[in-house]
């Protein structure tokens, strides 16, 4: 498995690649890769970092792991390829941004167009094996990306991350909310958002009146 990230990343986690941890996860990755089907696609591991340059993240959105099933994942957290048909948490999303801004729900669930305006979409594992959830957890790729969480944390100020469920509160536990928003609430899917822990919960608008606050230009979701 060979790293290409973006210059940004790759000048600001340096010293994450060279830790042993990371070497031996990358043994374990192009292992996985050799001997069995695993999602996302190989160029694409890292396309969350290379959609979105350090320097130009606005908002964080941290999911689990990749989806596991032929053509879905591409390296962007809830984001599926533009014929894909839309899994139930995206399509939750997508109401709940109807409801709150106002965004008619889309075509497809391709979210390239949110990376590309700043929305970091980073799940907590980067890799998976074919219909195995969670194969690929704790091997490494969970300090990767709270490292990741804690450069942005520390090293930025004013940006806005998205929490949701557990798995994804704990894991953004550390933020510093001093310096940056940090919105939780249920995960969307449909067991959760439809308890009531999902809709109305108003990130997307809130999201943007944050940024317009910090005059940056709002997210058009």
């Amino acid at each position: 498995m060979q790293v290409t990230i973006e210059p940004g990343w790759k000048a600001i986690l340096k010293d994450e690649f060279e830790k042993p941890y990371f070497k031996n996860l990358v043994e374990f990755v192009k292992s996985e890769y050799a001997t069995n089907t695993c999602f996302p696609p190989g160029s694409h591991i890292f396309s969350a970092f290379n959609c979105t340059p350090f320097n130009e993240v606005k908002v964080v959105i941290i999911g689990q792991d990749p989806y596991h099933g032929p053509g879905q994942a591409h390296g962007l957290c809830f984001s599926v390829g533009e014929n894909v048909k839309i899994p139930p948490s995206l399509k939750n999303i997508f109401e709940e941004i109807k409801t709150d801004v106002g965004t008619p729900v889309p075509a497809n669930g391709y979210l390239k167009r949110w990376a590309t305006q700043g929305v970091l979409l980073l799940n907590a594992t980067l890799t998976v094996r074919a219909h195995q959830a969670g194969s690929h957890q704790n091997k490494g790729w969970e300090k990767f990306t709270d490292a990741v969480i804690e450069k942005l944390s520390n090293e930025r100020e004013g940006l806005v991350f998205m929490l949701w469920g557990g798995p994804a509160k704990k894991k953004g536990a550390k933020v510093d909310s001093t310096k940056h928003l940090v919105l939780t609430s249920g995960h969307p899917s449909p067991l959760a958002a439809n308890r009531g822990y999902w809709f109305g919960n108003k990130h997307f608008s809130k999201t943007n009146e944050f940024l317009k606050s910090k005059g940056e230009t709002p997210i058009v979701w």
